[in-house]
């Protein structure tokens, strides 16, 4: 562009199709040919990116929504002459921007205005990419690229407020990149602490769980949410994803060692337990009642003892050997019961058996009495066996029988019994030598000695009167 001095003048606008001599032609998007009578303002058209295109960042929501400037008034800042000269107005001074040969003054004038505007939008985007913590170093590059086309900028408008804006853009990209690059490292450090602690929780699972199917599904879960941590630094990723990777496998090595020593424990134990109701079977027809029971008892405990077998045939193999089980067990039920009946039975019989004997009376005559319960007890041993809740009841009513009996004979041997008296006739024997002890001590002058002996004498006076008292009362 050539200064205002002379006749031509430099054209940054667009051109018509009727060129004003002395002014180079510009490039116009809508344009008649030549001057149009009566034109009509027009409206100002949508704002559009012009000299920098914003360069998209990620997909961060921003709390500030961008907001286009209203259009300004360019009359404040320029103007278009009648030959079609447009001029602006900085703090420099005016300069001419270009020329305007589509329209009227006031066309050209609102054209350059809406230029501005587009200029103006752009600003904002990128003031609002600042705001936001897009990318700030890009935000700087495009703000420093479109300050530099200010100077030469074909627009009408407050020039001197958009240099003012980038440089302050320009100003506080450093602040901001460094502020991203703090939030940056700040949310890498989070997110590879949430990996670290997901990689350690892996390798406690890994090593001590047993709880093989909850395990199991929480290491989906950690691999799921390891999916959705983003930011980490390439070499520390790869180095927790290992640490995870390694956890996971060795937890999958040892399950699956635990379930094949299952699978091993419970083939062990289907063999166990097919020989188990081999040994069932043979005992199921035994009529030892009391022996075999108690080899089934001990059967039961191996069978708990041997552990489950593959579920399958451990259904089959229980089914084989409580079959062989309840074939023992019902016929010893129904031999029980014929017994029962059979005990009843005897219960009855030794019943009025004692109704016959319990008036025995020793006392008129001993020897009836007991023959009459020798004859009791041979009878009683051979009725047998009666229900264990009566046993107790019968034996005592046969215990008072042969009480009776017993203590009387015991009573007619104590009345009867000769050594008895001569133990009272030794006791008086032993009284009368102590006394005449004493008489000759007494009379020897010996007091002392006479006392002793008449002590003793009265012992023994005392157990003859006893001998004596026991002989009376039989």
């Amino acid at each position: 562009m050539s200064d205002n001095s002379g006749n031509e003048k430099a054209t940054q606008s667009e051109p018509t199709s009727t060129p004003q001599p002395g002014a180079a032609q510009r490039p116009s998007p809508a344009t008649a040919a030549g001057p149009r009578p009566g034109p009509a303002p027009r409206k100002p058209e949508a704002p559009k990116p012009h000299a920098v295109k914003p360069t998209p960042g990620p997909a961060t929501p921003h709390p500030h929504p961008v907001v286009v400037p209203s259009v300004s008034d360019p009359s404040q800042w320029g103007r278009v002459d009648e030959d079609g000269t447009a001029w602006v107005k900085t703090t420099d001074g005016e300069r001419v921007i270009g020329s305007w040969q589509a329209g009227d003054t006031a066309e050209g004038l609102a054209h350059f205005g809406r230029r501005f505007d587009d200029l103006a939008t752009e600003v904002a985007l990128l003031e609002a990419r600042l705001a936001a913590g897009t990318d700030a170093r890009k935000t700087k590059t495009a703000a420093t690229a479109l300050a530099e086309t200010l100077p030469s900028a074909a627009v009408i408008g407050d020039i001197d407020g958009l240099t003012q804006r980038l440089r302050a853009i320009i100003e506080h990209s450093d602040e901001a990149a460094a502020h991203a690059k703090e939030e940056k490292e700040r949310s890498r450090h989070e997110q590879t602490e949430r990996k670290e602690a997901l990689a350690a929780e892996a390798e406690q699972i890994a090593a001590d769980s047993t709880q093989w199917k909850v395990a199991g599904d929480r290491l989906r879960e950690i691999l799921d949410e390891w999916k959705t941590i983003r930011g980490v630094d390439r070499k520390v990723d790869d180095a927790l994803w290992r640490r995870f990777s390694k956890a996971r496998e060795a937890f999958n090595r040892r399950r699956g060692a635990h379930f094949a020593e299952l699978d091993r424990e419970r083939a062990s134990a289907k063999t166990h337990k097919e020989e188990l109701c081999v040994r069932a079977e043979e005992l199921a027809n035994s009529t030892d009642w009391a022996g075999t029971a108690a080899i089934f008892r001990d059967l039961l405990a191996e069978w708990k003892a041997a552990g489950r077998a593959p579920r399958e045939a451990d259904e089959q193999l229980w089914k084989r050997f409580k079959s062989a089980q309840d074939v023992f067990f019902a016929a010893r039920n129904s031999a029980a019961s014929e017994r029962d009946a059979e005990f009843e039975q005897n219960a009855h019989s030794k019943e009025e058996l004692l109704l016959h004997y319990e008036n025995l009376n020793p006392e008129t005559n001993l020897d009836a009495a007991r023959a009459a319960l020798r004859d009791l007890q041979e009878k009683w041993d051979a009725i047998g066996k009666v229900p264990r809740e009566r046993i107790h009841d019968l034996e005592a009513r046969l215990r008072a029988v042969e009480k009776r009996v017993r203590d009387a004979v015991d009573a007619q041997w104590r009345r009867s019994d000769p050594e008895a008296m001569a133990r009272a006739a030794q006791f008086r024997e032993r009284v009368a030598q102590f006394e005449e002890q004493a008489a000759k001590a007494q009379a020897a002058g010996k007091t002392r000695d006479a006392e002793k002996a008449l002590e003793q004498a009265k012992q023994w006076q005392e157990w003859a009167e006893a001998a004596e008292g026991a002989v009376s009362q039989r």
